[in-house]
């Protein structure tokens, strides 16, 4: 009895400090997305990853209980990762509720749905004993979120140095769209697609005017409030709504 109670404690206080492990870790890619002020935080982060982490070690040591069972003509075979498995599928549907498609076609919350899973992954990793793994693949991907996109703007090709936008731009006569398109090249900006909204089915309170829904990118070194002076000054302009994407 005694060494079955001293064998518990040392389980017991293994599972505790994976558990803290998990935790622990999530924690620095919880923090590196408080920090960015996106939906998934610190402690989203560490819930998915300590109770990943719990679930897996439900998983591993039922598959050993089971196989251990009392009854001599049974036999009971589990994949002790079985859970774990389920356990990556289910965290796909909270990684679904942060991806948003905006009103202008473009699409967030990738990079945080893919931290998700990745805490999802640390959990189940320090469960099953891969703790150096797991620290490294932290590790990796904070340098592929952090430093990797600052270096590739310095020496990589320049097109990962533009920023995009989507531009709304009102125009009161047809006559004047092409010669603002022209302008807007001149000024620097690079014109991916557009789309012109004739006035008869345009929604702004009746204001006749064309609109132009553009997709640009310019340099990471023009702020915004100088691209909307730049737009905004060109002649015939009437308004100008600027989206950027981050």
């Amino acid at each position: 009895m005694l060494e079955f109670f001293s064998a518990l404690q040392i389980s017991s206080l293994e599972t505790f400090l994976k558990l803290l492990i998990a935790a622990s870790l999530s924690l620095v890619i919880g923090l590196e997305r408080e920090l960015k002020r996106k939906p998934v935080g610190l402690k989203t982060s560490a819930v998915i990853s300590t109770f990943s982490c719990l679930l897996t070690i439900i998983s591993i040591e039922s598959a050993y209980i089971a196989q251990g069972s009392e009854y001599e003509n049974v036999n009971i075979t589990m994949d002790p990762l079985r859970l774990a498995a389920q356990i990556v599928s289910g965290i796909g549907f909270l990684g679904a509720g942060v991806i948003l498609k905006r009103g202008n076609d473009s699409i967030s919350g990738l990079t945080t749905a893919a931290m998700i899973w990745g805490a999802g992954g640390i959990g189940i990793a320090v469960a099953a004993g891969f703790y150096l793994e797991a620290f490294f693949a932290v590790l990796i991907v904070l340098m592929a979120i952090e430093l990797l996109p600052p270096l590739l703007n310095k020496i990589g090709p320049s097109r990962l140095r533009l920023t995009e936008a989507h531009l709304k731009i009102f125009i009161a006569e047809r006559k004047y769209i092409k010669t603002v398109i022209e302008e807007l090249k001149k000024s620097g900006l690079v014109v991916d697609s557009i789309s012109i909204t004739h006035p008869d089915s345009t929604k702004s309170s009746g204001s006749g005017y064309h609109e132009l829904q553009i997709r640009v990118s310019f340099l990471q070194e023009k702020d915004t409030l100088d691209l909307y002076q730049d737009i905004y000054s060109i002649e015939n302009v009437e308004q100008v709504d600027i989206d950027i994407t981050n």
